[in-house]
């Protein structure tokens, strides 16, 4: 099963970035591949954590597939559950961590797991996907310095 993972120092607060990670509906404006993206519906938990089923369309070149994924927000914990729902997969799960540094700093990790049910879309998507990963740790660093500005290094 393919599994891609990184770990990321960036310049800006773990909750920051975990609000810009929790913010999926701003996903089709910076994600890769991401065409679309729609909230089925929103829940909050006493304990803090929010819930959240939303269908994303990735398109790429003349493949075009929508998945529905449930996202457990657990912000107490600066932590991001994603589990597949249904959709072009047999099973994708990820899990984003948000650990606080040295201010304003902090290590973003970013771990996915997948498997499509078909071996044609695998073949197609496949390679396309993990290209796509690879990019994804700039792809949120670069809309953090967008949203809450470029960080100034120490001179």
């Amino acid at each position: 099963m393919p599994t891609f993972s990184s770990k990321r120092r960036v310049q800006h607060s773990a909750d920051q970035m975990f609000d810009l990670v929790a913010d999926v509906e701003r996903y089709p404006e910076f994600v890769p591949l991401c065409q679309s993206l729609k909230v089925r519906h929103r829940t909050s938990a006493a304990d803090g954590k929010e819930v959240v089923v939303a269908d994303m369309t990735v398109s790429f070149k003349l493949v075009r597939e929508t998945f529905t994924s449930k996202v457990t927000l657990d912000r107490p914990n600066r932590k991001i559950l994603v589990e597949y729902l249904r959709g072009p997969f047999s099973h994708m799960e990820n899990r984003w961590t948000f650990e606080p540094k040295k201010d304003p700093a902090c290590d973003v990790g970013f771990l996915i797991t997948y498997e499509f049910k078909s071996r044609m879309l695998a073949v197609l998507m496949g390679a396309m996907f993990d290209a796509a990963f690879h990019r994804f740790a700039s792809a949120f660093e670069k809309r953090a310095d967008a949203v809450y500005g470029t960080p100034h290094t120490a001179k």
